[in-house]
This record gives structure tokens, C-alpha cells and sequence, in this order.
């Protein structure tokens, strides 16, 4: 019988790619996103059921749940891939942008989380796969909020372990290092510091440093980590991927965090 996988954030990016990989694998896919009337490639594809879902709206994951499920049957692995970066300085972050950052990158994936399991604790089985990022366990100058949802979902992901594997359902975090995606256009976003003059040259250091940071084009390479967590039969929990997410993630573990920070702050130019 097909495997069923659904998958948040899949009108582009990882997202888009782990739809198209795991429906070359013979897998049945549930792609959500916010406009699905959007979407061409995903629709023309067999066994690809394309829902609305926005993680911030409690009611659209549950219609888009149930709706998997009647299409389906089941579902035997959860991508929580959607999320976005706000970028900035945190003075300047005001208080809506700060609940969207953690309603996107938390708070919506708990509650799609929450919204599979008494399927997946009905059928004893089941695999949630949480994409953080390097920026789970590494940070950057200048992104304080993103950095504070990934490091969340890092230890959510990790403590979950503890009350599901009993249940049969395995859980698997993805860091993906710098890829080039939507993320650094549509799916990010830069606080506003008119007026807060002390962080300017600093900041724009930092967005030059950023914008030349050497980014993969293989976004397929995250696809492909998606899918060996959930097919790998394993308890591993972290699968970085990229040139430079093992490398950062090593250097930290390596690195006092004074010197670390002395590390960014050179390699920054700030």
C-alpha cells in the first residue's frame, strides 16, 4: 500500500522539491500551502493532492488534515516545512512582527503537529520531520527572532521523542545551511531601523556579508535529506545538509562562545 506524506510549504523551495521527490518515489502527497489556485507543476502530477493549509489559521489545518485524509486514508509522514526569516535588529521589530515570526515558525507547526497525531497515535506509526536550519544551532548577528523559533523547534522536536517513540512515531529534524530560495526574497523579512541610528552601519554590513554569503543551488540536496529521514527506519534525529551547515554546526560545538562570536563578528565584517 502508498505511503502518504504531507507536506507544509510546498508552493516552492524545499518544500516544492520534497512534494516532487517523494511523488518520484511512489509516494501518495498531501502539498499544502496558502494559494493553492497558484499552483501548476504540483497539479499535474498523480497521487499529488494540493490543499490550502496556512499554519496560522487553526481552522484551514484541520480542513486541510481532514481533507488529506479523506483523500487517502492516512498519513504515515508529516514535513513541517512552511516558515519564513525576519531579519533585523530586534529594537526595531514591532510587537505584530515578532507574533508573526513565532506563529509562523512555532506555533503553526505545533499545531499542524498537533493536528496528525491522534491519526498517527491511532495507527501506532508515523514520522514527524520538523525543518529547522543551521540557524538551530548556530546563530547569526542581526536575527535574534528567527534564531529564537529555530532553537525552539530544536528542543520541541527533541523532547517529543520522549512521548511518541513509545507511540511508534519517530521524530527527525532537518537543518538545511544556505540555499538559494525564496527565502532571502519573499520569505524574508527586514525590520525597519529609521531613527535608530547606532545599529546602521553595523546592519548594513551585515546584509552585504549576507547577500555575499556563498549559497548552494542544489536545493534538491535538502529534498533528498527529507526524504532519507523518513525513510531510513533510524532513530538519528539531526540531518544537516549543505557545504556549510556541518561545518558551522562543528565549529560551534568546537568553539568557547566568546570566541565563536569573535568568529562571526570578523567573518561578518561588523
Amino acid at each position: 500500500m502508498k505511503k502518504t506524506v504531507l507536506i507544509t510549504g510546498a508552493s516552492s523551495g524545499f518544500g516544492k522539491e520534497t512534494a516532487k521527490l517523494f511523488h518520484t518515489n511512489n509516494w501518495n502527497v498531501i502539498a499544502t500551502m496558502r494559494s493553492p489556485e497558484k499552483e501548476t507543476e504540483l497539479s499535474a502530477l498523480s497521487d499529488v493532492f494540493i490543499v490550502k493549509l496556512d499554519v496560522t489559521d487553526k481552522l484551514s489545518i484541520q480542513n486541510a488534515v481532514a481533507a488529506g485524509i479523506k483523500k487517502f486514508g492516512k498519513i504515515d509522514v508529516l514535513v513541517n516545512n512552511a516558515g519564513y526569516g525576519a531579519l533585523g535588529v530586534l529594537e526595531a521589530a514591532t510587537e505584530e512582527q515578532v507574533k508573526q515570526q513565532f506563529d509562523v515558525n512555532l506555533f503553526g507547526l505545533i499545531a499542524v503537529t498537533k493536528a496528525v497525531l491522534p491519526l498517527m497515535r491511532q495507527q501506532r506509526s508515523g514520522t514527524i520531520i520538523n525543518v529547522s536550519s543551521v540557524g538551530g544551532r548556530v546563530t547569526f548577528p542581526f536575527s535574534s527572532l528567527y534564531h529564537a523559533t529555530k532553537f525552539a523547534v530544536e528542543g520541541l522536536t527533541e523532547s517529543l521523542q520522549y512521548e511518541l517513540n513509545p507511540l511508534g512515531i519517530n521524530l527527525k529534524i532537518v537543518e538545511p545551511g544556505g540555499y538559494k530560495t525564496e527565502f532571502s526574497g519573499r520569505s524574508m523579512t527586514l525590520f525597519d531601523i529609521t531613527g535608530l541610528d547606532d545599529y546602521q552601519v553595523p546592519f548594513d554590513k551585515f546584509i552585504t556579508a549576507l547577500v555575499q554569503w556563498p549559497m548552494s543551488e542544489n536545493i534538491g540536496e535538502v529534498a533528498e535529506a527529507i526524504y532519507t529521514a523518513a525513510t531510513d527506519g533510524t532513530e538519528k534525529l539531526r540531518y544537516p545538509v549543505g557545504h556549510d551547515a556541518g561545518q558551522l554546526i562543528v565549529t560551534r560545538q568546537q568553539t568557547d562562545d566568546a570566541d565563536f562570536k569573535k568568529m562571526m563578528v570578523a567573518q561578518m565584517g561588523i
